[in-house]
């Protein structure tokens, strides 16, 4: 790279983070007015969750940037992976074990089975319809244990492309707020108790905001029972990673005169995964008081905000247009699966078994 462009490269980074942050702030100040706009109409949740506001106002810059040509010189700041590794780090500070473990058994039990069962019928489509084997890997883990986050993790085992991510990603992020606001309404309407309510938004809604924002919307009882089951899920995000690294080292990617052995597995597995365990540990245990667990929480929301933001800077619709319809099919369809699926086991471990 010559001097100037080195030069150019500096300032489109130090510009676009000044950008980002800015933009951040931005975002935190339209969700607290929103929510409270919503919150004088007796409308006690924000029905437009933070996510959605960072990606349309980053398509509102991206829009703005590509029109004055300055959008490459920006892209240094563009670390959308990296935003959501560190929020992923910190969102541990979320993730209560001992909760899980002391009030969730039907939420473990619900998770279990609704990982496994979405997982490989995602995968089983995306092979049935021929979508590339990373694409397909991250998706599956996507649909089947919190969106986003999963993504990202799944993406680092099996060296997924950054379309791919940013395609997934969008994909989650529209899916995730109608099914928000839709759900609760559903539940109320065919007379869900609460406890079967609150495992079915855990057992479904793909971001875990998301997963609170209707439980809280339906009451209490379901946004403790929402919490716990997605919570559940989320706890697998490391299993699923160390699996996907062993499969694509062993089956995938594996060559004729080559060995797979437990360093290559280690080099694949996404090492930010064990940072998010380890928040979750120190937080769960009490090595972390109220006010750090506190602060964690925020910033992981802030990087989030940050990461999303990056996303609708990063999005190009010509680019995801490129992807075809079969993704957007595998990814339909195991929405629609993952829906049924999960008020079926939600009814039955929740209401039939009574737990």
């Amino acid at each position: 790279m010559s001097e100037g462009r080195a030069a150019s490269s500096r300032w489109g980074l130090w510009i676009g983070l000044v950008l980002v942050a800015a933009a951040t702030i931005a975002i935190a100040e339209l969700d607290s007015g929103i929510s409270a706009w919503f919150g004088t109409r007796g409308i006690a949740k924000n029905p437009l969750e933070y996510p959605l506001i960072a990606v349309a106002l980053g398509l509102l810059v991206n829009v703005l940037l590509k029109a004055t040509k300055t959008h490459v010189l920006l892209q240094p700041a563009m670390r959308t992976e990296l935003f959501l590794k560190v929020g992923l780090v910190l969102m541990g500070a979320r993730l209560d074990v001992t909760q899980v473990l002391s009030q969730g058994l039907g939420g473990v039990i619900q998770g279990l089975v609704m990982v496994t069962c979405v997982f490989f019928f995602t995968w089983w489509l995306g092979t049935k319809l021929k979508i590339g084997e990373q694409l397909k890997a991250v998706m599956a883990a996507a649909v089947s244990i919190c969106g986003v986050s999963a993504a990202i993790a799944a993406a680092g085992a099996v060296v997924a492309k950054k379309k791919e991510i940013t395609y997934v990603t969008a994909l989650v992020i529209v899916t995730a707020i109608p099914l928000m606001v839709l759900m609760p309404w559903i539940a109320t309407g065919i007379g869900l108790p609460a406890d079967v309510a609150g495992a079915w938004f855990g057992g479904n809604i793909d971001t875990t905001a998301a997963v609170v924002g209707a439980g809280t919307i339906h009451g209490e009882e379901a946004q403790a029972v929402a919490t716990v089951v997605k919570m559940s899920q989320n706890a697998l995000i490391g299993v699923a990673a160390f699996l996907l690294a062993l499969y694509f080292v062993v089956r995938v990617e594996k060559k004729p005169t080559e060995r797979p052995s437990a360093a290559m597995i280690w080099k694949r597995f996404p090492k930010f995964v064990l940072g998010f365990v380890l928040v979750s540990v120190l937080a769960s245990f009490g090595l972390f008081n109220a006010e750090v667990v506190g602060a964690l929480k925020t910033l992981s929301k802030w990087a989030f905000a940050m990461a999303f933001f990056s996303i609708g800077l990063e999005l190009s619709v010509r680019e995801l247009g490129k992807m075809g319809w079969r993704p957007l099919a595998v990814y339909g369809a195991a929405t629609v699966f993952n829906t049924l699926l999960a008020l079926g086991v939600a009814w039955i471990v929740f209401g039939a078994l009574g737990f």
